[in-house]
Parts: C-alpha cells; structure tokens; sequence
C-alpha cells in the first residue's frame, strides 16, 4: 500500500504580483474571469512544488489568498 505525507500551505495575496483571482463582496471567488497572462505565478508555485515531489491535492481561494493542500509519496 502507498503512504504519503501531507502538506497545507497559505500563500498570501501579497504572494501574487498580480492579482491571481478575483473575489466578489459576498466571498464567492473565481478563477475563470482571470486574465491568461495573470496565471503565471500560479504555475510558477505549482512547478517548483511539482519539482520537490509535492502533487497539488486541493487548492482553496479565498480573500486572503490561497490555501493549497500538497501530497507526496513516501518511498
């Protein structure tokens, strides 16, 4: 059987240079309305933790940021 250990990671708003996703008042946020050239740091994080092992479980966005859940396989 696979084991793995876990990882959650914040990234703050202030971790974008440009805004990464937008958030209405009501705190619905989205990523689809995101302009194709503000998408890059996103890759950017998911590629370096790819590199490292890491595989993106869940992401969650909220006002604040960005909350992602990480996995990787014990060997």
């Amino acid at each position: 059987m696979k084991k793995f250990e876990y990882e959650v990671t914040p990234y703050p708003a202030s971790t974008f240079k440009q805004v990464a996703f937008f958030c209405a008042e009501n705190g619905t946020c989205n990523l689809e309305e995101v302009p194709r050239d503000q998408i890059g740091r996103l890759t950017e994080i998911l590629n370096e933790r790819g590199e490292q092992g890491w595989e993106l479980v869940q992401a969650a966005f909220g006002n604040g940021g960005l909350l992602a859940f990480w996995r990787r396989e014990l060997k």
